[in-house]
């Protein structure tokens, strides 16, 4: 995928009863010509398959669509590791991967997994160490000894496979910031969108870190997981009091979709259903099959 190009995808059912349709759902969006599909990272729900396992099983048999863990549990998964482990997908699938990183929320149940529990700023600070240390294990060259404060490895051959873009899910203050520095994405927490409060208090700090460390702020794309209903009618208004998208016809996806890459710079947006959930396979096929084409071809021109 080309750093300067939008991007369409679809998040992605993760419960293990859902195997056949999660399948179905990749195959077709494959077929749709979506670029992406996006799965749910958390390893302390027993019925949840493992991201990253999944990842690899959809990869072998899709043929274009890349995937990613929406976001990477970080503190359940080392980075050594986890660099060993996107390296190798990106191998075996052709680049067709992308590291969705997080911090950790859900510190209960992650202690709940024998992880030993960090504080907010602990928490932060291995995050941005883990990005940076994926990123030096990846491309090849010279072994890689590595002493931080939560990571050290000592005289480890990076993989001779590019690092994959890391996307990552910051909300706070710190964790923005460490986006802005060292991170290729952001995806919005809460289903957040371009008019929203909190895109516009957060997105700055994003641009001020990647300035203050002599990047080119723009090359951090923004992209947006966007639920919605789909309709066969216009609706009388796509917002709600509160100003979230509530959804609408076709043509109101298009221009709103359209607008948000041309006047507020977004580069991508994951379609959920309208209750944060995955679409269906007929809602997963207008949205591949009608709104993105269109809004694809709007943005050419």
């Amino acid at each position: 995928m080309s750093a300067h190009n939008v991007v369409f995808g679809f998040g992605a059912h993760s419960d293990i009863d859902d195997i056949p349709e999660l399948l179905r759902m990749a195959q077709q969006a494959d077929r749709d010509g979506l670029d992406i599909f996006t799965l749910s990272d958390h390893p302390y729900i027993g019925g949840r398959v493992d991201a990253y396992a999944a990842l690899g099983f959809i990869l072998g048999r899709t043929q274009h669509i890349a995937g990613f863990a929406n976001v990477t549990n970080l503190p359940t998964r080392p980075a050594p590791m986890l660099a060993r482990t996107v390296t190798s997908l990106s191998a075996l699938s052709g680049g067709r991967i992308v590291l969705g990183m997080g911090a950790g929320g859900l510190w209960d149940r992650i202690a709940d997994m024998g992880v030993p529990r960090l504080t907010a700023g602990d928490a932060v600070d291995a995050f941005e160490e883990a990005i940076v240390l994926v990123k030096k294990l990846s491309g090849g060259g010279p072994p890689v000894t590595y002493q931080g404060n939560h990571y050290q490895v000592n005289r480890i051959e990076p993989a001779p496979v590019a690092a994959p873009p890391v996307w990552t899910g910051s909300v706070g203050p710190k964790s923005l910031a460490a986006t802005g520095r060292v991170a290729d994405g952001w995806i919005p927490g809460h289903a957040a969108d371009w008019l929203s409060e909190r895109y516009r208090a957060s997105r700055p700090i994003i641009d001020e870190a990647a300035a203050s460390v002599g990047r080119d702020p723009s090359e951090i794309r923004t992209v947006f997981n966007f639920p919605g209903r789909i309709t066969d009618r216009p609706l009388p208004a796509t917002r709600d009091r509160d100003g979230r998208w509530l959804g609408g016809s076709v043509g109101q996806w298009v221009e709103e979709l359209t607008g948000a890459v041309l006047e507020h710079g977004a580069s991508g947006f994951t379609l959920f259903s309208a209750d944060h959930g995955a679409p269906d396979l007929t809602v997963l096929a207008r949205w591949a099959q009608e709104i993105v084409p269109s809004v694809r071809e709007a943005i050419a021109k």
